[in-house]
């Protein structure tokens, strides 16, 4: 299975490049795939290459949800910790 992250782009540099802010954090990534996307608008992004544009509201609620599955699984595991300590 693979996983995309939506982040906004904050810069396009030299060489089909970019960056992007991805919930705080500033990551180079390929545009390539997607040479239409400017300053201001979000991407998916998966291993380093901006995927496909998305609009704000996805992207936002993409995160939201992703955000939240790691709360639930960080939870999980500090319920559960003795049972994965013993293995």
């Amino acid at each position: 299975m693979c996983l995309g992250v939506p982040g906004k782009v904050t810069a396009i540099k030299e060489n089909q490049m970019a960056v992007a802010d991805v919930n705080g954090n500033y990551v180079d990534i390929s545009i390539i795939m997607t040479p239409q996307v400017r300053v201001g608008e979000y991407v998916m992004i998966h291993a380093g290459f901006a995927m496909q544009v998305m609009g704000q509201e996805e992207a936002e609620e993409s995160l939201r949800l992703m955000l939240e599955l790691q709360e639930i699984r960080e939870s999980y595991a500090n319920e559960h910790r003795e049972h994965f300590e013993e293995q």
